[in-house]
């Protein structure tokens, strides 16, 4: 199946934490805290996606306040962290939802995303991810996770499904929109 159609059909795009958010740095801070560094782009389109109707999640199997505070103020619909078996947390978003695995996505780069990605609709890769995630997704983006692989699947999916240009047209509006990212 062709991705644009595949991407058509999405209503929940989720995406793992570590390399794919983030460029898989993982660093302490004095406390035992979890930095880490998010990349504005893949904000900025996180925020929009949700502002144009697309739900997005996080499924990630650490646990970090950082996250929780980014997704936040990104408007991420629903976050699941601390997650041994990804494929639990899927179930229950798309039960959530009322969404079959067809209308879900996923973006991962590492074996722990494996079992989740052969599950949805729009199986995504991030371009520095792992032969193995590569092998069984459905669009491997250009850009490596944590720079700019997150909203190139956002707009891949907005373009697909018709709904790009009208996001460009609400940013182009002086005080129409929120622009944190």
């Amino acid at each position: 199946m062709d991705n644009n159609i595949r991407a058509q059909k999405i209503k929940l795009l989720v995406f793992d934490v570590d390399g794919v958010l983030t460029n898989n740095q993982i660093i302490f801070g004095q406390d035992g805290e979890a930095m880490k560094v998010f990349h504005s782009q893949d904000g900025l389109g996180m925020a929009a996606a949700c502002r144009i109707g697309l739900k997005t999640a996080i499924i990630t199997g650490r646990e970090s306040e950082m996250v929780r505070r980014r997704c936040s103020e990104l408007k991420v619909s629903d976050i699941r962290q601390g997650s041994m078996d990804k494929t639990v947390h899927l179930k229950e978003l798309a039960d959530k939802y009322r969404l079959t695995f067809d209308e879900v996505g996923y973006v991962g780069d590492d074996l722990n995303d494996l079992a989740v990605l052969k599950q949805v609709g729009l199986a995504c890769a991030v371009a520095n991810a792992v032969p193995e995630v590569k092998a069984i997704a459905h669009y491997t983006a250009s850009r490596e996770g944590g720079r700019g692989a997150v909203r190139e699947i956002i707009e891949l999916v907005l373009k697909a499904q018709g709904k790009w240009d009208a996001l460009v047209e609400m940013y182009s509006n002086p005080g129409m929109i929120e622009t944190r990212q």
